[in-house]
């Protein structure tokens, strides 16, 4: 939908919030409480509706099993099942029916058009196809496009790579991790991806697409392609698209959701342009809602205006930053995930690496493991040492491993271990 101004759009959302609310009360037990008699305005929703948490929404489970409390339709109407990865605790399972699934098909299909993917195109998903809701939207939304939809489960590596290669595939959907783990596996076996098909690489799932080190490296092992970012959760479904003009520039779908920005510690609304974690209300998908989720995801918000893409949507440049619960605090310095990951990127010549937290003397102490390229050039540790001590003033000590060592990772990578 095209907004001539920011006005206009905070309109509909209002309008959307309201029709929301009329669906939600008192059809949905898990909200119904929470909202107020009448929204008149969107400071107003934020200034009476409380925030939704991971937490909440798994305790709901836990009281009404097995699928919580948080449906405004009759049971008898769900027909898709997902779940959670469960990385950060119990999964969450998540009902939708035929409606709120076609929503997210339309905001996975922004995804695919912003990336330049339509009708006719041959699409690979690079997937398990376990029971995780962003493989299966984005394949039903590919089919609904017109595309050729090519499903990669089941496979191994190799055959992924030969499925991929012979079916002459100009578009690889994966995670950022997967998608090098392909492209070793393409040296491995003799595989010139230069002279195939695939001309975009849609990644999610982490960080890594929009981390300036990591993209550089996809833009080397695909050499041709375009690297195009996004993101979604299993419970507000796919949220972001990668601007066509400004690579690593993200934007929110703000006709299909609601966005705040807020302080990570106290929750309050934080000025425009402030960077804090993302808060979301999806305003489509009515037969299981969040409201006011928050994210746990740190963003840097672009002042507000058209971005010179034409989009009024919010901007996010550099995506999704680092996670609220993924810092590490190592001798008085915060770290996160994605800032040891862009400069491992950055150094080049590293097949994979691993990062170790120990307590030393009550003290968290960090320790690399990376495991060199075959093409890795002389000196890599010292590089690495003196990149990461210019980044962070820390000195990280580093350790190599043989060759295929270290674990491979098909979905979201775990690199980050306490011993």
């Amino acid at each position: 939908m095209t907004f001539v101004e920011r006005g206009a759009l905070r309109a509909y959302q209002l309008e959307r919030l309201r029709e929301l609310r009329d669906a939600l009360v008192p059809a949905n037990a898990f909200y119904s409480s929470r909202l107020p008699g009448e929204i008149a305005s969107l400071e107003a929703y934020s200034a009476a509706v409380p925030f939704t948490t991971k937490s909440e929404l798994v305790a709901d489970q836990v009281a009404h099993p097995p699928f919580g409390s948080n449906h405004t339709c009759p049971r008898s109407a769900y027909t898709r099942f997902c779940q959670t990865s469960g990385t950060t605790g119990r999964p969450l399972r998540w009902l939708d029916t035929t409606e709120s699934w076609d929503w997210m098909l339309d905001c996975w299909a922004r995804v695919f058009t912003s990336a330049g993917v339509g009708a006719g195109d041959r699409v690979f998903f690079a997937f398990s196809f376990g029971p995780f809701l962003g493989f299966w939207t984005a394949f039903d939304s590919a089919v609904r496009l017109g595309c050729l939809a090519i499903p990669g489960g089941g496979m191994t590596s190799t055959a992924r790579l030969r499925t991929l290669v012979d079916s002459q595939a100009e578009v690889l959907c994966c995670t950022p991790t997967y998608a090098i783990r392909l492209a070793e596996v393409a040296r491995e076996e003799g595989v010139d991806l230069a002279a195939g098909a695939v001309r975009k690489v849609i990644v999610a799932g982490e960080p890594g697409g929009s981390v300036s080190g990591t993209r550089a490296l996809l833009e080397s092992l695909w050499p041709g392609a375009r690297i195009m970012d996004h993101h979604g959760m299993t419970e507000t479904g796919p949220v972001s698209y990668e601007c066509p003009v400004n690579p690593r520039v993200l934007h929110i779908m703000e006709d299909q959701f609601f966005a705040e920005i807020v302080d990570p510690s106290s929750g309050q609304p934080l000025l425009d342009g402030a960077p804090g974690e993302l808060v979301l209300t999806n305003l489509g998908r009515i037969a299981a809602p969040v409201l006011r989720y928050r994210t746990g995801d740190l963003v840097q918000p672009a002042p507000a205006g058209r971005c010179s893409c034409g989009s009024l949507d919010l901007a996010l440049p550099g995506g999704i930053l680092a996670r609220c619960d993924d810092m590490v605090v190592i001798r008085g310095v915060n770290i996160y995930p994605s800032a040891i990951e862009d400069v491992v990127r950055a150094c080049g010549g590293i097949a994979e690496y691993r990062v170790e937290i120990a307590a030393v003397r009550s003290m968290d102490e960090l320790r690399l493991q990376i495991e060199p390229a075959p093409d890795a050039p002389a000196g890599l540790v010292h590089r690495l040492e003196t990149a990461l001590r210019d980044a962070f003033g820390l000195r990280i000590p580093i350790e190599t491993a043989t060759s295929g060592s270290l674990p491979r990772f098909e979905m979201k990578s775990k690199r980050w271990v306490r011993v």
